[in-house]
């Protein structure tokens, strides 16, 4: 396994576990198309995103990778939204390293947008960015 599919798979749980504890009522996917109907304690959806940066480092041949995944909330109401935010800021604050799987996890700030669902009321939206900063040796697809 890639060490950047540890760092999302690292990601992930960090994020299951806090919506397990704090939200059970959210849903939790990756990389998955959203459900007709929103969960009551909402959405939030774990995107790989891409690599933005590789940087070499010689002497012996490594790579400090900063990756950008995306993690998409979506909420049938501004409360439930900005809970969701808070509680996925913490659960990442909390461990930057993601137990071990990067040397540091930044989350961003949110991007909002007004969803349009079929047969029912727009709901509300954010995407927030999370940088994932991790070295891999000798090529940036280890």
């Amino acid at each position: 396994m890639s060490v950047r599919e540890l760092a999302l798979t690292a990601l992930s749980a960090r994020l299951s576990a806090a919506l397990a504890l704090r939200n059970p009522a959210a849903k939790l996917l990756r990389n998955e198309t959203a459900p007709q109907r929103l969960p009551p304690g909402g959405l939030v959806v774990l995107r790989d995103g891409e690599t933005v940066e590789e940087t070499p480092i010689l002497s012996p041949l490594a790579w400090q990778i900063e990756h950008r995944a995306v993690v998409e909330v979506v909420a049938t109401s501004t409360a439930v939204l900005d809970a969701l935010l808070v509680e996925i800021g913490a659960a990442i604050t909390a461990d930057r390293t993601l137990g071990g799987a990067v040397e540091w996890a930044q989350p961003g700030a949110p991007g909002f947008d007004d969803v349009e669902t079929e047969g029912a009321a727009a709901v509300r939206a954010a995407a927030i960015p999370v940088t994932l900063v991790f070295t891999v040796a000798g090529s940036p697809l280890a």
